[in-house]
């Protein structure tokens, strides 16, 4: 892992007064801190991922919002079961994934 890369991450984290930060950069630091510690950043992985499918930008790619849905769903189904935010982030994946299935 490089390290650089970590403490860039940690630092934009730090630097922001949101509880998630989102957008491209909000993605990119929870991708890699969640590498070095899922237990503190897979749920905001997950709900980054989930505001990320919302995006204009992806309004009209169908795969590319499925594709995030899914990951935030893998992420969310792979947080320790003790995590507090697990069931809620879990449940909002789920709901997400199935309209947009259902939509596609």
């Amino acid at each position: 892992m490089n390290q650089d890369a970590v403490l860039r991450a940690r630092m934009l984290l730090l630097s922001t007064d949101q509880w998630v930060l989102q957008g491209p950069r909000g993605l990119w630091a929870y991708r890699l801190l969640t590498e070095v510690s899922p237990e503190v950043y897979g749920s905001k992985l997950a709900r980054a991922l989930l505001d990320a499918a919302r995006l204009p930008e992806v309004g009209g790619l169908p795969q590319a919002r499925l594709a995030l849905l899914e990951e935030a769903l893998t992420t969310a189904r792979a947080l320790d079961p003790r995590d507090p935010h697990r069931e809620r982030v879990l449940a909002l994946a789920l709901a997400a994934r199935e309209a947009e299935l259902r939509a596609g």
